[in-house]
């Protein structure tokens, strides 16, 4: 892991020609001093771009010589009799190297859009002002590094999605109904979008390339290329904030449909009350049977111990059943608070997933405006920028990196927790993992290609498909009809319904009281709390 950032090409990248060649120039005009800085900090950005890119590259191949997975490589040789489970293995494993590659490129991709693209449209903007050719050439090489990265971590996320988009599908066939269906055709069709997006997002990177190269070579129709780019970054932009514009309306159906149901304190009120009224009623009855024992206790006849005898069992019988009273009272409101709980936390899981792809959606529009002013830029006045497209470009960019950041942050709080408080959201009935050090948590933190496994989300989705399942779940033996009725209604409101999943509401019925279901009906109501 050490060595691929230290290492060297020993051919120059056009990024450092152009800065040798505008010393040169720099030299014979004697205005080197005033477009110093401006140089340094385009080659700066263009040699870091290259160099993190070879860093990620190695750190992926570096995964891919793991000593466990080498051992797993070679398991899977030595069974040579089956092909079709090697095969599979063998498409997961570059699945997993993929998708470790392109996480690798992620933080490079987020400091391309968020920071080196908008500097380069600064730029750009005050060499068309001063007519500065070798401003010019510095920024195309600069933007020709900033779209190889952007393209690489693009191409590579296509892949990945694509190869999700048909595991799935594959899986969604397997399973033609239920909740392994249904979590399996929502990924499919998702990851399928995704590829088709990446797809399009990959071809107006490559015509961003061209755009820049053609500004380098000072060729003739570069302001074609550069026309071409910015209809294809606005249509890309349009694309993906029309997108981000379905994905909140998605959430906000949930919402709605969550909010539909009711605070639980309110829609329970009736069934806590028949409980509580039982409870009252086994309470008297088992006094009344201690005071009979009582009299019987006080009578001189004959037949005095047994009266006594028949009146301590009716007492042990009232009192058992004054207790089973009290206990599912108690569990009632237990379940009501938990039920509040999940359904607040469902609500505001919708309303943070509208506020991000607001946000990200607004970025991707901004961004596409941005391009429609440098396509409309290039075919008017040639290549000379503007500062509406330089500022439109910048708001796109700082809204899109924004979220980005706020993503980043909340995942890695998240693998922070996960493993510092193992017992905060741990399975009940589990033993909790050992909490680890502030240090090793920290590092864990940083691990940016791992999901949380233990989470917040996870928990949530346990407590509601205990509240929905059946009395053959260990756990949800006492819980009332009443509430099982509730719970169900918000499995329907988070799109996990019997529709959904392609079953009758009985056969529906019966998968939620299903032991062998359990970890699928977790996994598809975590997915869904997730999702829009």
């Amino acid at each position: 892991m050490s060595t691929p950032i230290h290492r060297t090409s020993t051919r120059q990248s056009a990024a450092g020609l152009t800065s040798a060649q505008q010393r040169r120039e720099g030299g014979r005009t004697g205005n080197t001093s005033a477009r110093s800085t401006e140089h340094a900090l385009l080659a700066m950005q263009s040699r870091a771009g290259n160099r993190a890119t070879t860093a990620a590259v190695q750190r992926a191949r570096d995964t891919g010589r793991d000593p466990a997975r080498g051992t797993e490589r070679d398991g899977a040789a030595e069974n040579g009799g089956a092909s079709a489970g090697a095969k599979k293995n063998y498409r997961d494993r570059i699945a997993a190297l993929l998708d470790r590659f392109k996480k690798n490129l992620e933080p490079i991709d987020t400091f391309i859009k968020g920071f080196q693209t908008p500097t380069n449209a600064a730029f750009t903007q005050q060499a068309a002002v001063s007519a500065n050719e070798g401003l010019k050439h510095s920024t195309a090489a600069s933007g020709t590094s900033a779209a190889s990265g952007n393209l690489l971590t693009e191409a590579a996320g296509t892949v990945v999605s694509g190869m999700d988009a048909y595991k799935n599908m594959k899986d969604a066939k397997k399973h033609e109904t239920g909740a392994n269906h249904h979590t399996a055709k929502k990924k499919a069709k998702t990851k399928g979008a995704d590829a088709v997006v990446g797809a399009a997002n990959s071809g107006s990177y490559s015509a961003a390339i061209a755009k820049e190269v053609t500004k380098v070579q000072k060729a003739a129709d570069a302001a074609v290329a550069s026309e071409a780019s910015g209809i294809a970054s606005a249509s890309i932009g349009a694309i993906k904030g029309m997108r981000s514009a379905f994905r909140v309306g998605g959430a906000a159906t949930k919402y709605r449909q969550i909010k539909k149901l009711g605070d639980p304190n309110v829609v329970q009120a009736g069934s806590l009350a028949r409980l509580n009224e039982s409870r009252e009623q086994a309470g008297w009855a088992a006094a009344e049977a201690y005071v009979a024992l009582d009299a019987y206790w006080a009578h001189d006849g004959p037949e005095r111990l047994e009266l006594v005898s028949e009146a301590i069992d009716a007492a042990w019988d009232a009192m058992g059943e004054a207790r089973d009273a009290a206990e599912t009272l108690q569990h009632a409101e237990r379940d009501v608070e938990k039920l509040s709980t999940v359904q607040g936390y469902a609500k505001k899981k919708q309303l943070t997933k509208m506020g991000k792809e607001t946000v990200s959606g607004g970025g991707e529009s901004t961004k596409a405006a941005a391009g429609i002013v440098t396509a409309v830029a290039a075919g008017t006045v040639g290549l000379a920028s503007n500062p509406v497209g330089w500022g439109l470009a910048g708001a796109g960019a700082g809204l899109v990196l924004g979220v980005t950041m706020y993503k980043a942050l909340r995942a890695a709080t998240k693998r922070y927790e996960e493993v510092h408080h193992p017992e905060r959201w741990a399975p009940k009935g589990e033993t909790p993992a050992e909490a680890a050090s502030r240090k090793e948590s920290l590092k864990h933190a940083l691990k940016f290609w791992k999901k949380v496994s233990q989470g917040e989300r996870q928990a949530m989705a346990r407590e509601i498909y205990a509240l929905a399942a059946g009395p053959d779940i260990s756990g949800s033996g006492s819980t009332t009809a009443e509430m099982r009725e509730s719970a169900r209604s918000l499995l329907i409101a988070l799109k996990s319904g019997p529709a959904k999943h392609k079953l009758e509401p009985e056969a529906w019925v019966e998968t939620l009281n299903d032991p062998a279901r359990t970890g699928a009906w977790i996994q598809e109501i975590a997915e869904q709390l997730a999702s829009g």
